[in-house]
């Protein structure tokens, strides 16, 4: 079996058995995301304990690409410190930009690294992130306090 017919695998494993779905309650915040360019949409909910993710669940429509990812993401940041989660969000996006010209960490980003072949189609890496970006926002809306990101550095 290739390595891109086994990220093939766990993209489309993810997609059926969707890890997390399902909005569920108590929640710090909920917040709703829509991929304008082709119409994938997510509300997801999240909840803490103290500087940990307690909790991820969420609802969402749309391609397999973006459900997968949203179902990686949740197993990937509960039970993490907020300052790890970011860390996983800005390797994950530093992956889906890189359109495939770096090597992922799969220790970090474990089945997350099946969509290094989705970053080299640009106009699917929107639908990757689409969960990813619900969550961060999600932090924000809770009253979280981001490090630092790559962003804010530049």
């Amino acid at each position: 079996m290739s390595v891109e017919q086994l990220y093939q695998d766990i993209i489309i494993d993810h997609y059926r058995e969707k890890h997390h779905s399902g909005l569920r309650a108590p929640f710090g915040a909920e917040v709703h995301h829509v991929n304008p360019s082709c119409g994938d949409e997510v509300t997801l909910r999240v909840s803490m304990d103290g500087d940990t993710i307690g909790d991820v669940s969420y609802d969402a429509e749309g391609c397999s690409i973006s459900q997968a990812s949203t179902s990686v993401m949740c197993d990937l940041v509960i039970g993490r410190d907020v300052a790890d989660s970011m860390a996983l969000f800005d390797e994950f996006r530093d992956m889906m930009e890189s359109q495939g010209r770096i090597e992922p960490d799969e220790d970090r980003l474990e089945d997350g690294i099946a969509f290094a072949g989705v970053a080299q189609f640009p106009a699917r890496v929107k639908c990757a992130m689409l969960g990813w970006s619900a969550l961060r926002d999600a932090l924000i809306r809770a009253g979280v306090e981001l490090p630092a990101s790559r962003d804010d550095k530049e």
